[in-house]
């Protein structure tokens, strides 16, 4: 069994909009990374990511962007140590790819696509595979939220 998810999401903004939201490290801080991003996606770039909710930065490999349309990121697999939320998480000797599509819709909208895979299949790629999927998930409803109505979902979440 390979493991991997999708999630989706409709955002009520243009495509460029949606794209640059991920793309520019300013706004994607502005309401997903909440420790801060530093690096525009730009493919070839290796950029940083910081959250409160996860011990340190680490860097995110920029493996393909195709402006307005897909955004492919490879990042180092980390499988949860016990199914506890907020449990400590640790590193695994291989890495996840991350694809993000950006489709334009007939009513102006943008369906924003993410899917995540790579996972060895053992109990600890299948809990890092949950966790993953969570906050992507998360993503999708606080990049909505700030593009659409300027709120900031995750402040003080989880800090």
């Amino acid at each position: 069994m390979e493991i991997n998810f999708r999630v989706s999401g409709r955002i009520d903004k243009p495509v460029e909009e949606v794209f640059e939201a991920v793309a520019d490290p300013a706004k994607l801080s502005c309401y997903f990374t909440t420790g801060g991003a530093k690096g525009r996606m730009e493919t070839g770039a290796t950029v940083m990511w910081d959250f409160h909710d996860f011990p340190g930065a680490f860097p995110v490999e920029v493996v393909e962007v195709i402006p307005n349309k897909k955004i492919v990121l490879q990042w180092d697999a980390y499988e949860g140590e016990s199914g506890e939320i907020g449990a400590k998480m640790s590193g695994a000797d291989y890495k996840t790819t991350v694809t993000i599509l950006f489709t334009p819709t007939d009513d102006g909208r943008t369906l924003v696509q993410i899917v995540e895979e790579g996972w060895k299949e053992t109990p600890g790629g299948l809990r890092g595979s949950y966790g993953n999927c969570e906050g992507w998930t998360g993503m999708l409803l606080a990049m909505k939220a700030w593009l659409e109505h300027g709120i900031n979902l995750r402040e003080g979440l989880y800090k």
